[in-house]
């Protein structure tokens, strides 16, 4: 998962007088502040954004018999932008139900707003849920609070240290080729699941500022291989209203489970709705359902 004109913040008006602003780390290093200040260090994505995963490795969720990665279902993120003399954060934090209301009380005293608090899967065990949150004000200071709202929780975090050489992530073992000619795009690999973001066509806006793909604004599929060429999918489908039920009933005609529509953001424009699936199934088979519902879609062409 976002942000406001400074006089009126994405469903957080009063965020700013929530969250005094101090000065900002100078231009070169505000993005190292914050991973320290999260206590976990990320990476710049495009537009500026710096974005941190936060993978719930400590979980071990099964859905349907299949363990679930994290990278899959179960990845946790934080992003945040500095905007001149503000700026601003949004993500996704993965709770199990005895985190939420921690969690959430943390947040909302040091003044970031909850967006949306949904499922994403059904019959997974743990049960997980998705809490997706924004803030206005230095980034540095945001970060702070949300590190203080995560340690309420067992999210893994750690002291932001200089990251060590990254290992090759495991091979995936589906065909790759055949799944990007079927979505229209290029998956990546991450740790073993097989991933894509296809951003919508239209500029995504909240409060009438830019929501850019790496804030939560594309649709995103995520392929887990579970052997002999079959793969778990889950993901979320980025829709307006007039997309909602031809997507639905795409996905549901090729055995593809809806398991959540919802809103992440309050004050989106277009208005979306996010829709989460579930599947686990001949790979290639999903793919072609996948995209049946893509052409649903006004998405960006490449």
């Amino acid at each position: 998962m976002m942000w406001k004109k400074l006089a009126s913040n994405c469903a957080a008006i009063a965020f700013g007088v929530a969250i005094a602003a101090p000065a900002f780390a100078a231009d070169d290093d505000w993005q190292a502040s914050v991973g320290q200040a999260l206590g976990k260090s990320g990476a710049a994505a495009p537009g500026g954004i710096y974005r941190v995963g936060l993978p719930r490795t400590d979980l071990k969720v099964t859905l349907d018999g299949v363990e679930l990665k994290a990278g899959f279902a179960l990845g946790s993120w934080l992003a945040f932008e500095k905007m001149g003399d503000s700026g601003m954060a949004m993500g996704d934090l993965v709770l199990t139900m005895d985190e939420v209301s921690p969690v959430m009380k943390k947040l909302i005293e040091g003044g970031i707003e909850v967006t949306a608090l949904h499922n994403h899967l059904l019959r997974n065990q743990p049960f997980t849920m998705y809490m997706h949150v924004l803030g206005h004000g230095d980034p540095v200071k945001l970060a702070a609070v949300l590190h203080s709202a995560l340690a309420e929780s067992k999210t893994p975090l750690g002291a932001a240290a200089p990251s060590a050489p990254a290992a090759a992530p495991p091979p995936i073992d589906l065909d790759t080729a055949t799944l990007d000619t079927a979505l229209g795009a290029k998956g990546t690999n991450n740790g073993g699941v097989y991933q894509f973001g296809i951003p919508r066509a239209e500029p995504i806006k909240d409060g009438g500022l830019r929501v850019p793909p790496a804030m939560g604004s594309a649709v995103a599929i995520n392929f887990q291989p579970t052997g002999g060429g079959k793969a778990a999918i889950t993901g979320d489908f980025v829709l307006i209203a007039k997309e909602v039920n031809p997507v639905a009933k795409a996905l549901r005609e090729h055995g593809i489970e809806v398991t959540a529509l919802h809103n992440h953001m309050l004050d989106d424009e277009p208005r979306l709705f996010f829709m989460h699936f579930w599947a686990n199934d001949d790979a290639k088979k999903l793919a072609e359902g996948l995209k049946a519902a893509l052409v649903q879609i006004n998405i960006a062409k490449s």
